[in-house]
């Protein structure tokens, strides 16, 4: 949708959709759960396995050494029709053991019982000890060919198109905690380029907690559950956490982007990626320069409300996860573009002076404007959440010819790390030969043996110089691109445990963030900060972090200090002067509508003719109607996604009210809490619509109504406010909202009272 006519009206609206992606479904909703259509009788005709959905991907067909080969995608999956061991040998019964009669005891000679059961004690590995609630997907990177004058790295050359892989990520959480916590998410890819894999293994918050890799076990031991009770889980809401944060103040600025909307993202398709660290890049000519590297997001960047957040915790704690699947499977492909801010490689490592080597500080956009080099597309979900997105393996050490690393002493502690991490969680050295982790080039390593060799090495000489393979594998040179280790010249120093001074300042650059926010995230900041150190039992440390506090900004101190019943504190520094950079904002820009869900409340009993057109429109804009009524099946023909008892405003980004539903039957307060109590006027329509446009308009979503549901609008109290419009037809109403959906919400609803 073209974000600059928002007010398109709904003939535009059909005719774009023949500029539909191909393969996508464009009338389906997502959410079926196999390839297949399931008979209401168990399936007794041998047959072989399904293939896989339409929008399903597996890692490429490579060796364990990086050749290509032909054998298809699906020859990995399981083979033929029958049921058997895992070497291949049919079996005839998988419900019983081998007993020594029908009562009997288990015989130790069941195989396929031990086999079974071994197998299943050891489907989990090791999770991560951060980042271990993820979500994976394939997708391409294409280059652009802005980036050959600083970086020789080919994927960035263009028109060169190179798979990759991405893995989204919660931090503190363990994988059964819910995706929508307030966290700092991860937004690692793997680029399988033809030079090597190269992977950029990033944050959505463009600063990290700490400057020294040193400090990481003791920021994650303070965020993660405490010890002893082993609650909260994925919070930082507790006392280690801010205990932490109060004493260590350089972890000032990401705990305010963490206290921002930015630590509860709308979805992954609307979230910005970035490098965190400097990086140093290398073209041609050798010539270097320094490089952060920014993803933006297609869709613009876009949270959630903090009520929201909640809810689908509860409701579905999957919901970012779900979200970005279905977007694939429906064809709405995110996209993102890969983005460089480029510095000079001066020997100070500084730029408008700001050091580029600490990871707690950002280059604003203002100064440094963020280039595009290439675009990322997400367009195929796992087919084997385990085999791909849980063993996938990143490394920052993964570099390709063209990018190098810096002495940031966050970033040279995680190249150390992340190889660590591997060897324990993937239980050896060859987890680069597991087939998510397989690179795209030839590999010739000298590595052998250990634990899961998938391999089979010839020759007989894996070490260098050697003549007895022919004096097999060579080293390669700059004519044959091979990687360059960068040979910056290391100051004559002693060996000391200190940062350099220009790490000192851990206040500036938090006070430029909260003073670039508009009205609105600042309110929001202000509820954040005051809700977390609410729930800390310790009011020294409560005390401690309004101190911090006070360093940043008066307003944000008195603010947070008044909802703790706490006296706000004086600075004990003087308050930095500041440019406020809009960059940082996430409120005052228009973005496409791709991917929207758009919820539909119909009456069953009385269906609105209109529905079926607006319906067929919204799958035309590229976006998801989700029909809403107060039982399943369908209602007018049209098949019923949701209904009163199972729908909840955080599923969608907007409302349509095509109808006034009077109470269902199954609307009683002892089977379904969300039904209340009405009288009056309410009581002629179900309560739990009205529950349904309340939360919408609480989060300030836009509601639109026509024909007999602009009764509904009168009967929840909202008609009149800004972003709640009724119109006299179902084509009027859907024109109205595309022209509130670009800005994502309706903030003018609710005006700040801070400025």
């Amino acid at each position: 949708m073209d974000s600059s006519k928002p007010g398109r009206v709904l003939k535009d609206v059909v005719e774009a959709a023949a500029a539909k992606v191909a393969d996508a479904r464009p009338d389906q909703v997502p959410g079926s759960p196999g390839s297949g259509v399931p008979s209401l009788a168990e399936p007794t005709t041998p047959q072989d396995p399904l293939p896989p959905k339409s929008e399903q991907g597996t890692p490429d067909t490579r060796t364990p050494t990086g050749a290509p080969t032909d054998v298809p995608p699906t020859a990995k999956g399981q083979q033929g029709a029958f049921l058997t061991t895992a070497n291949g040998a049919r079996l005839r019964d998988t419900d019983h053991s081998l007993k020594a009669g029908p009562r009997g005891p288990i015989l130790l000679q069941d195989h396929h019982f031990r086999e079974k059961i071994t197998h299943f004690d050891h489907e989990r590995i090791p999770e991560r000890v951060v980042h271990a609630r993820g979500t994976g997907a394939h997708g391409t990177f294409t280059g652009y060919g802005t980036a050959e004058g600083v970086s020789r790295a080919g994927f960035l050359a263009k028109g060169k198109e190179t798979q990759v892989f991405v893995r989204f990520s919660t931090v503190l959480g363990s994988r059964g905690s819910a995706d929508t916590v307030r966290d700092t998410r991860g937004f690692a890819t793997k680029f399988y380029t033809d030079e090597g894999t190269f992977d950029l293994v990033g944050n959505n918050i463009p600063v990290f907690f700490i400057q020294d890799a040193i400090k990481f076990p003791d920021v994650i031991h303070a965020g993660k559950p405490h010890p002893d009770r082993e609650i909260p889980q994925a919070q930082s809401a507790h006392d280690t956490f801010w205990d932490f944060v109060s004493l260590h103040t350089e972890a000032q600025h990401h705990t305010i982007w963490n206290m921002s909307d930015r630590g509860i993202p709308r979805s992954y398709r609307t979230m910005e990626g970035f490098g965190v660290h400097t990086f140093r890049l290398v073209n041609e000519a050798g010539e270097t320069a320094l490089a952060k590297f920014h993803w933006k997001p297609k869709l613009g960047v876009h949270s959630l409300e903090w009520e929201e957040a909640q809810i689908a915790a509860g409701v579905d704690p999957d919901f970012h996860r779900r979200d970005l699947y279905d977007a694939i499977e429906a064809g709405a492909y995110p996209e993102w573009e890969l983005g460089l801010q480029v510095f000079p490689d001066t020997p100070d490592e500084t730029f408008a002076g700001i050091d580029l080597l600490d990871p707690t500080k950002i280059v604003p956009e203002e100064l440094a404007p963020v280039q595009a080099v290439g675009k990322l597309v997400l367009n195929r979900t796992p087919t084997n959440f385990f085999a791909e997105t849980e063993q996938v393996a990143f490394h920052l050490g993964n570099l390709v010819p063209g990018i190098d690393v810096t002495n940031d002493p966050l970033l040279q502690g995680r190249l150390f790390s992340y190889l660590d991490t591997q060897l324990t969680r993937l239980a050896g050295p060859n987890f680069s030969q597991i087939p998510i982790n397989r690179p795209h080039a030839p590999v010739n390593d000298m590595l052998r043996d250990g634990f899961h060799q998938q391999a089979v090495h010839a020759g007989v000489a894996p070490y260098r110089p050697n003549s007895l393979d022919g004096g097999n594998p060579f080293e390669a040179d700059d004519a044959s691109h091979a990687f360059l280790d960068v040979p910056v010249v290391v100051a004559a120093a002693p060996k000391i445990r200190e940062n350099p001074a220009s790490f000192d300042d851990h206040y500036s650059q938090v006070r430029l963030f909260w003073q670039s926010m508009t009205p609105v995230e600042k309110e929001h900041i202000i509820r954040a900060y005051t809700f977390e150190l609410g729930k800390c039992y310790e009011q020294v440390i409560k005390e401690r972090q309004l101190q911090c506090l006070a360093n940043i900004d008066p307003v944000l101190c008195s603010e947070v200090a008044t909802g703790l019943g706490l006296p706000a504190p004086s600075p004990t520094q003087p308050l930095a002067e500041v440019e406020p950079s809009a960059a940082l904002s996430q409120v005052g820009q228009l973005w496409p509508a791709d991917g929207r869900v758009i919820g539909i409340v119909v009456d069953a009993e009385a269906p609105d003719p209109d529905v079926d057109e607006v319906r067929t429109a919204i799958f035309a804009a590229g976006m998801l109607p989700l029909v809403i009524a107060a039982h399943g099946g369908k209602v007018d023909g049209l098949d019923v996604q949701r209904t009163f008892a199972t729908a909840r405003s955080v599923e969608f980004d907007a409302l349509l009210i095509a109808g006034a539903p009077a109470p269902a039957p199954d609307a009683l307060p002892a089977r379904d809490a969300k039904a209340g109590s009405g009288s009056g006027p309410a009581s002629l329509v179900d309560p739990r619509v009205l529950l349904l446009i309340e939360e919408s308009w609480r989060h300030a979503k836009a509601i639109c109504a026509w024909g007999s549901g602009a009764a509904v609008l009168d009967a929840a109290g909202v008609v009149g406010t800004p972003g709640v419009l009724s119109e006299n037809s179902g084509e009027a109403a859907l024109a109205a909202l595309q022209q509130l959906l670009p800005a994502h919400r309706v903030w003018e609803r609710f005006p700040a009272t801070v400025s």
